[in-house]
């Protein structure tokens, strides 16, 4: 049993309207046979499909106001209603009381002190490392949970070499826009492929991908209706080397935001959580918010 947690920032189950939702707007085969058929909005509901379970899940967790990334990203890695706990939603980087919470328990700290390997599979540019050791910015809530740990943030080393992955799965950004012409590119199938590969060297790998969220503040809508068309692409390279009797393949978000482009602000909707594996609906059963995710996983990994 090993688990790869596909995480994609900012993604939220809208209107079907293809006006402002990329979901909608987008063709998207390989994600709508995993929810039997269906487009990914809030007329959806949970579904059970050959492969995979479907469920809508809750990133407000009874807080007021808009979920956010420092304190959703740490629910998901850390079993805890993180904003019910502090009492308020906070983000994009995590502040004190939630980098403690980080600090005392996550996700990739257990599965480690376990004795078994976990891994943050995603490379870093050179400039985000310069900027967090001189404390000119923070990590992510992602980035902190595999800090605490003791596990690396990935470089461009690693990029090269073939042992983590760019955030965009292709590579392409990292020569058109960080300047390495000479960085590893994949095709978006051979980039699910190549993820699925990578996360077979542990019990638990996490792929963190945040273009999404990025597009869903700013804009243009023709990028975020070809990035969903990646990503879809993604997801059937991953499929056709997935062996669903290895484990279990979960994407998931923290909030909502990209499914509604009208506005480049945070929703309130609920969050697709999709599940691949033998023992999916096993996983599935009971899982209805974000804090629900790592307690599962934990059962999963036989770790409770």
């Amino acid at each position: 049993m090993h688990i790869l947690l596909i995480f994609v920032d900012g993604v939220g189950l809208g209107a079907d309207d293809p006006a402002i939702n990329p979901l909608s707007a987008a063709h998207t085969p390989t994600l709508w046979a995993l929810a039997n058929g269906r487009k990914w909005s809030n007329e959806t509901g949970r579904q059970s499909s050959a492969r995979a379970e479907f469920v809508p899940t809750d990133p407000v967790m009874g807080v007021a106001g808009r979920p956010q990334s420092g304190t959703s990203q740490a629910a998901i890695l850390t079993g805890i209603n993180v904003p019910a706990q502090l009492g308020y939603h906070f983000g994009p980087k995590p502040d004190e009381a939630t980098r403690a919470l980080l600090e005392r328990t996550n996700l990739f700290k257990t599965v480690v002190e376990s004795g078994k390997t976990a891994d943050l599979i995603n490379a870093y540019p050179p400039r985000l490392h310069f900027d967090i050791n001189r404390g000119k910015t923070l990590r992510s809530s992602i980035q902190h949970a595999a800090w605490a740990a003791g596990l690396p943030m990935h470089t461009v080393e690693d990029l090269m070499s073939g042992d983590a992955m760019s955030e965009e799965w292709t590579g392409k950004a990292w020569r058109e826009f960080l300047g390495y012409a000479d960085a590893p590119l994949y095709t978006p199938l051979e980039a699910g492929r190549k993820m699925v590969k990578l996360s077979r060297r542990y019990d638990f790998a996490f792929f963190s991908h945040w273009l999404t969220d990025i597009i869903g503040h700013r804009g243009p809508f023709a990028g975020g209706v070809s990035l969903w068309e990646t990503i879809d692409a993604v997801m059937q390279g991953a499929l056709e080397v997935w062996d669903d009797s290895e484990g279990l393949m979960i994407l998931t978000s923290d909030h909502g935001n990209f499914e509604d482009l009208s506005h480049g602000k945070h929703t309130e909707n609920l969050v697709p959580t999709l599940i691949i594996g033998e023992r999916k609906a096993e996983y599935a059963d009971g899982l209805t918010t974000l804090a629900h995710l790592t307690p599962k996983i934990l059962q999963m990994l036989s770790l409770t």
